[in-house]
């Protein structure tokens, strides 16, 4: 790259203040990855059950209840932010890399190294930003009745909780651990949710008398409770307002076809019953949902290095013809191809999350295809690890 100025050389008095996991200096054995993976996740699943320490209130409506399991967030614990500072600090620099506003040579080791220094960073204050909005916003009360350290201490909890999910990624991704970080605690996060549906013991006053919120543990409750046992399966499969059992079936049912398909996308709640009683709005959401979808896998190839043009510059890199084609015409060949099957995949993925909401699948479509799709991921790379070791887990 050029040694004029660029964006990216403001990051570099932050280098050394920035938290940082070194690279391994060897092979780490498949054994002790899985340690260093198990560990990062618990570390992860003691902060999503810390509460927050000198909050007033958490009661009322939660404005990020349908995002909570797709960001790994707990609601006032210390992991109330979840990976949200860690996938927007990322999502932007890729967007920004991307799209050519700030210079960034991959090759470069210098600039791979002030990219992800910038990532960090970008983290750390989307933290401190974020933190600092949901204590004035009341969330955990007014900021009056918190008092100024309360408020403080708060912010510092959740800044230093996000400084924790940045370094445990890091620490995965430098080669200690298996695959992810992010991927590992949405998939933790989202299955988590899924079991708890199935099997929480926490008993619930519905009108109808206390029921347990767990749907396998309501089924046998009410087969062994009630006379009219049709009558009990018919609650325990359709039971409204609690999780019950059709509803654990979809889900199964939704996680065979996801690994049968593999994708994932983002979506709204809606299930089958808001279709019928309001068809308009059904067809709205379904459209909107595949469009939608279309859209956003035709932008990122674009914005992420995929695009016809990247692609065709990366064949000619290596040295990589097309047989039959011309070099100069292997971009508009590549061009009639990307784009159609990247919006076909994100209507696919569309389709099957809406499907999975329609289907009243526990931990909404996005949950079910996101944590489907990580887990899948780490089932191969346990597969390619063990295969590069002697023995199972590195014996």
């Amino acid at each position: 790259m050029g040694g004029g100025f660029r964006v990216l050389h403001l990051v570099r008095p932050f280098l050394s203040f920035l938290p940082e996991v070194q690279s391994a200096d060897r092979k780490i054995p498949f054994r002790e990855k899985v340690i260093y993976t198990v560990i990062s996740l618990f570390i992860f699943l003691v902060c999503s059950q810390l509460p927050l320490y000198g909050i007033h209130s958490t009661t009322g409506a939660d404005p990020f209840y349908w995002m909570r399991v797709i960001l790994a967030s707990n609601r006032g614990t210390v992991m109330e932010l979840g990976i949200t500072p860690i996938v927007t600090s990322g999502m932007v620099m890729q967007l920004l890399a991307g799209s050519k506003i700030i210079e960034v040579d991959n090759n470069v080791r210098e600039d791979r190294a002030l990219l992800n220094g910038a990532q960090k960073l970008l983290g750390i204050l989307i933290a401190v930003g974020e933190a600092v909005a949901y204590v004035l916003s009341g969330m955990y009360g007014s900021v009056g009745q918190l008092g100024v350290g309360n408020a403080i201490l708060i912010i510092l909890q959740l800044c230093f909780a996000g400084i924790i999910v940045i370094c445990l990624d890091e620490l995965l991704q430098k080669g200690y651990g298996l695959g992810s970080g992010i991927s590992l605690f949405i998939a933790t996060n989202i299955c988590e949710n899924i079991i708890w549906k199935a099997f929480s013991p926490t008993t619930i006053n519905s009108g109808r008398g206390a029921e347990f919120e767990g749907a396998v543990i309501a089924l046998f409750h009410l087969l062994i409770t009630r006379t009219d046992k049709v009558r009990a399966l018919r609650e325990a499969f359709y039971r409204q307002n609690l999780p019950n059992v059709t509803n654990l079936l979809a889900t199964v049912l939704i996680f065979l076809i996801v690994i049968y398909f593999q994708g994932f996308r983002v979506v709204l709640p809606v299930s089958l019953s808001d279709i019928v009683a309001n068809p308009f709005h059904g067809l709205f959401y379904i459209i909107f949902m595949l469009s939608a979808c279309a859209l956003f896998s035709k932008t990122w190839i674009e914005v992420s290095g995929s695009s016809a043009k990247d692609v065709a510059k990366q064949l000619k890199e290596q040295q990589m013809v097309m047989p039959g084609h011309r070099e100069s015409n292997l971009q508009k060949e590549l061009n009639r191809y990307i784009p159609t099957a990247a919006a076909f995949g994100g209507i696919c993925i569309g389709a099957l999350t809406v499907l999975a909401d329609l289907m009243g699948a526990i931990g909404s479509g996005t949950g079910i295809l996101l944590a489907v799709t990580i887990i899948y991921q780490y089932f191969e790379t346990f597969e390619k690890e063990k295969a590069s070791e002697l023995g199972f887990f590195g014996f």
